[in-house]
């Protein structure tokens, strides 16, 4: 498989270089690309895109509203849309779209350098954005203008919900996302997300699957810090709801229902835990690291109607300083008649993953029906197999 940091290369720099210089004859293309392919090949993914933002800073126009002109000029057609609203490519930045001007991956820098650029210029900078998302993204580029100049920015947001640019409603929701992997985490939003909710209310039924879904996104990132806001927020708009509405609450929803968060539950009418018994057996109670575990849960209702439950289980992981760490994982979503009795099956992976090693000793295995610890089991967990 490639490596992810090969989505910005030589030819990404050349190909920026020809369409910038169609753009503005004037343009240093040799320059621009000596910079930008200079010790290119040692550097990762991050590094590569900051160092094409320095050469287009160094090659650029110096004054600001003419350098955007460039930039908008050299850009290739905004990225198609399916019936549901997604994005047809991925944005890669090759093939036919690459032919026809700037897109993909290498707008990361572009839209770098605006963010360098622009604080001082915001409104020409936030048109030059509005351009940009629209063949990739400009959700990490707009967080230090929301950080720096939020009254501007905040209201150009605002009438952005109305653009007819499904690309463009996105990054309203997307941009402005208190804790957006990879982005400038804005601390303001962090502690207080009561600016964007206008936002968010305005677009979560919007017409595109790709907007409605960073909306559910940006709602899991505020409850991580309000979680009793959202869990209001899911009581509230689950009201008449649509289907499409529905599947974004849920998808908002999902890190409180896997903690248990009550109220959430609740909304969800999920508030109580099984009225019956329950119990979980594993496949076997030694288990070596690469290898998996079965997991048999066994549920009884005694209840006089049907309950609904969200079942998930808590692998409480030994880390190296001996300490346990519970990381939950998903299991059914079901209904249980009055009186039913069910088996559940699942296996559990314990080959280590790039976000969490495995370390031997004894670990212990919760069930959770709407967010309570019903039955519990324990495994040691042996070293890896040599092989």
């Amino acid at each position: 498989m490639e490596p992810f940091k090969n989505l910005i290369n030589t030819d990404t720099v050349n190909s920026a270089g020809l369409h910038l210089q169609r753009a503005w004859p004037a343009f240093n293309r040799r320059v621009f690309e000596a910079q930008a392919s200079q010790g290119l090949e040692d550097l990762e993914f991050k590094a590569r895109a900051m160092r094409l933002a320095d050469a287009l800073e160094a090659t650029l126009p110096p004054d600001f509203d003419a350098a955007c002109a460039v930039l908008e000029a050299s850009l290739a057609p905004p990225m198609a849309l399916d019936a549901v609203g997604e994005p047809i490519n991925l944005a890669s930045g090759r093939g036919d779209a690459a032919l026809r001007g700037l897109s993909g991956w290498v707008l990361w820098s572009a839209g770098e350098f605006v963010a360098r650029r622009g604080l001082d210029h915001v409104p020409r900078a936030l048109a030059c954005l509005h351009a940009i998302t629209q063949r990739f993204t400009a959700e990490f580029a707009i967080r230090p203008f929301i950080q720096q100049a939020p009254q501007v920015t905040l209201s150009t947001l605002a009438a952005w919900v109305n653009d007819p640019s499904a690309h463009v409603r996105r990054l309203v929701s997307e941009g402005s996302r208190p804790r957006l992997p990879w982005g400038l985490r804005l601390q303001a939003l962090v502690l207080d997300p009561s600016p964007t909710l206008p936002l968010l209310r305005a677009l979560q039924d919007d017409e595109s699957a790709y907007v409605r879904r960073s909306v559910a996104n940006h709602l899991n990132d505020i409850a991580k810090d309000h979680p009793d806001l959202v869990a209001r927020w899911v009581s509230e708009h689950l009201q008449g709801a649509s289907a499409d509405r529905t599947a974004l609450l849920r998808h908002a929803s999902r890190s409180l229902i896997k903690q248990g968060h009550g109220p959430t539950l609740s909304a969800w009418g999920l508030g109580q835990g099984l009225q019956g018994q329950a119990s979980m057996a594993l496949s076997r109670h030694r288990v070596a690291v690469g290898e998996n575990i079965d997991l048999s849960v066994s549920l009884v209702a005694d209840a006089p109607a049907a309950q609904n439950m969200v079942i998930d289980y808590a692998v409480h992981h030994v880390r190296a300083n001996g300490s346990l760490s519970p990381k939950v994982f998903k299991g059914w979503k079901l209904t249980l008649d009055a009186g039913e009795t069910r088996t559940l099956q699942k296996r559990h992976s314990l080959r280590p993953v790039t976000t969490r090693r495995l370390y031997p000793g004894l670990h212990q295995i919760d069930l959770l029906i709407n967010g309570q610890v019903c039955a519990s089991a324990e495994f040691e967990l042996l070293p890896e197999t040599p092989t």
